[in-house]
């Protein structure tokens, strides 16, 4: 039987591989290693992974990423498999199938996988996600998050992309859904708001909308930023726990400070799905330099949750990281000039 894509991480020679990136990937697989510096260790190799054009860097880096999947940690399986949908390469595309593909994984890793697959807009993943999107056996946050990655793709490669115009973004990540596109007569924040909540809507049309409103609420100083954050944060009333946890990244790509009141609320509701209230502390993570932040999230550090303790965690290492004024979350050299963090602006 020939192995698995993630089986095959493991058969790269140690001689092969940079030696910073073995160094990064010791870090990242070791679970003696503390959370946090695993989790800069990530997106170190993020970047690594990401050049365009590809170096000789990249597929190792993209190796040593899928290895980490081995972990038992969701919070970091999530993540290694939100990065690698972040690559725009498609060599991850591989590990991340066989990630959505295996029901053993928490649903929470699987619904990143899947969309990452959407985000590198895989058009031979199609089949896949249809099929998982139309099973109602499938968890909830799997079949939500198929659905949306199969328009995602559908529309990567339509003739409607190419006939849309669409706002240059402050942030460089690959969204579940673009923003809607500019017309002539741009959408008021009232209207953008009703589309965010309607749920008659597709998903994707509600995350296009929901992206106009974080692209209006950047620069913090934009005049229109506290009434598109209190529209978003209205989100956190929707039944779908997907589309709230995408609220709570939004938030903590925005870090903005009229954000900290319902984010605080959905960390402290013990009855909100754990993937949400993880979203919400890492986005009070990247808020961490605002008074109060770091006391409310220690409050959490014994959570009964294992991903809400971990991202408190990584969130309080966030916080730090915004006080000390480090360009990057990540462990290379403080001369680097890249962003790999995924709520850190373009």
């Amino acid at each position: 039987m020939a192995p698995s894509a993630l089986e095959e991480t493991s058969t790269i020679e140690a001689g092969s591989e940079d030696t910073e990136i073995a160094a990064l990937r010791k870090a990242l697989v070791s679970e003696s290693v503390p959370l946090a510096r695993r989790f800069r260790a990530l997106f170190s190799l993020k970047h690594y992974a990401s050049l365009q054009p590809p170096t000789q860097q990249s597929l190792p880096a993209i190796y040593a990423i899928a290895a980490a999947f081995h972990s038992p940690s969701a919070l970091l399986k999530h993540e290694l498999a939100y990065c690698l949908g972040q690559t725009r390469n498609m060599s991850s595309v591989p590990f991340l199938r066989q990630v959505l593909a295996d029901r053993h994984q928490d649903p929470m890793c699987r619904h990143e996988a899947a969309e990452a697959l959407g985000a590198l807009g895989d058009n031979n993943s199609l089949d896949e996600l249809r099929r998982m999107r139309d099973d109602n056996t499938e968890a909830t946050v799997v079949r939500e998050t198929c659905e949306i990655a199969v328009s995602r793709i559908e529309w990567e490669h339509s003739a409607q992309r190419r006939g849309e115009k669409l706002r240059d973004s402050d942030f460089a990540s690959v969204d579940p859904a673009p923003p809607l596109p500019q017309t002539e007569s741009s959408y008021s924040i009232d209207e953008l708001q009703e589309l965010l909540l309607d749920t008659r809507r597709p998903l994707f049309e509600r995350y296009r909308a929901m992206f106009v409103l974080r692209d209006l609420s950047s620069p913090p100083d934009l005049p229109t930023a506290v009434a598109a954050i209190e529209a978003l944060a209205s989100g956190f009333r929707d039944a779908s726990a997907l589309f709230r946890h995408e609220i709570a990244f939004v938030f903590g790509q925005l870090s903005h400070p009229a954000s900290i009141p319902s984010l605080i609320a959905t960390l402290s509701d013990r009855k909100e799905e754990s993937m949400v209230r993880h979203e919400a502390a890492e986005a009070l993570g990247s808020l961490g330099d605002e008074e109060g932040v770091e006391d409310v999230l220690r409050g959490f550090l014994d959570d009964e949750e294992q991903v809400v303790r971990d991202s408190v965690v990584v969130a309080l290492d966030m916080a730090e990281f915004e006080k000390t004024g480090e360009k990057e979350y990540a462990t290379l050299a403080p001369d680097s000039d890249f962003s790999p963090f995924a709520r850190v602006k373009a």
